[in-house]
């Protein structure tokens, strides 16, 4: 009953001309006068896909009393990072630097401001294709002074998956077209008209830092043995066809 009442009202939109906005069309205002013997529609599609990069961000944020061994300490944090990756065999130059700044740290007590020491922070994140090189290294992060690590799941080839959805959606506006065009003994036409919207999904964060743990006591990540949520890529599309 659901699905004739459904094609009834598709019906109508094609010969009585009447302005039904569908899903999505709230901000596509359709001409004033509905054009006849035409059929508009809109359809959301979709793409799953295995995530294809892992992104692994943590910090370095060493702090000394004096400016220049919070510097030193920082150098040395970086270069056990650097050897961190290359015994994972990733080249330490894919890892990046989005952030690196000095400070000054300072107590209060009574009301007063004491200098404390300085601060060194640094902001790294490297990309990792091969996924089972994730589990060695979150644990030799675990091992160094870095904090605020997380691996988050991404879709590098994110057009692609767009492209996918796209052509999702299109093929579900198509067969509802046909439906109207079918159910009121009349063929359907070529696609006259089209407009896309499509989105991206945020990154999937699986773990969101990792427990320091003694040296030589490494715990593996809570998310040991679990796989990537897949990502889904979302469609849009509202498409007008002809009727003959």
């Amino acid at each position: 009953m659901q699905t004739q009442k459904a094609v009834f009202a598709a019906i109508i939109i094609a010969f009585a001309a009447l302005s039904v906005p569908r899903h999505g069309v709230a901000q596509e205002q359709r001409a004033a006068a509905p054009i006849p013997n035409t059929v508009w529609v809109g359809a959301d599609g979709k793409f799953e896909s295995e995530p294809d990069t892992a992104l692994v961000q943590f910090n370095i944020a060493p702090q000394e009393k004096k400016l220049a061994d919070a510097m030193q300490k920082a150098t040395q944090l970086a270069d056990q990072v650097r050897q961190l990756l290359r015994s994972n065999e990733i080249d330490p130059k894919d890892a990046q630097f989005s952030r690196f700044a000095t400070q000054p740290m300072y107590d209060y007590n009574n009301g007063k401001q004491t200098l404390a020491g300085y601060r060194v922070e640094a902001n790294i994140s490297v990309k990792v294709k091969d996924f089972s090189k994730l589990a060695p290294l979150s644990e030799g992060l675990g091992t160094l002074e870095v904090t605020n690590t997380s691996i988050s799941y991404m879709l590098e080839s994110m057009d692609a998956a767009k492209i996918k959805a796209v052509e999702n959606a299109l093929r579900k506006a198509h067969d509802e077209a046909n439906a109207v065009a079918l159910s009121s003994g009349r063929t359907l036409g070529d696609l006259s008209y089209a407009s896309v919207d499509t989105y991206e999904p945020q990154p999937i964060r699986p773990m969101a830092a990792l427990a320091k743990t003694a040296p030589g006591a490494v715990a593996p990540p809570p998310t040991a043995e679990f796989g990537a949520e897949k990502i889904t890529v979302s469609a849009h599309v509202n498409a007008l066809y002809n009727l003959k």
